[in-house]
């Protein structure tokens, strides 16, 4: 689908379309720490909620 945009873009404006190829490694390497960030909160959030209910688990609680 990414591939049939880009291919659109570049017949309706060439010039956007390679300065849009060009610039996509820039973006994806500005975006990295972001989701690095993202998946570390993840799994902070995780690690919590693992704690809050280990209490119910030991008790017997079944997950649904």
């Amino acid at each position: 689908m990414k591939l049939l945009l880009w291919l659109l873009l570049f017949v309706l404006c060439w010039p956007l379309a390679l300065l849009a190829l060009l610039l996509w490694p820039v973006v994806w390497l500005l975006s990295l720490p972001f989701r690095l960030i993202g998946i570390s909160v993840e799994a902070v959030f995780a690690l919590l909620r693992a704690l809050l209910f280990l209490p119910a688990r030991l008790l017997g609680h079944k997950d649904a």
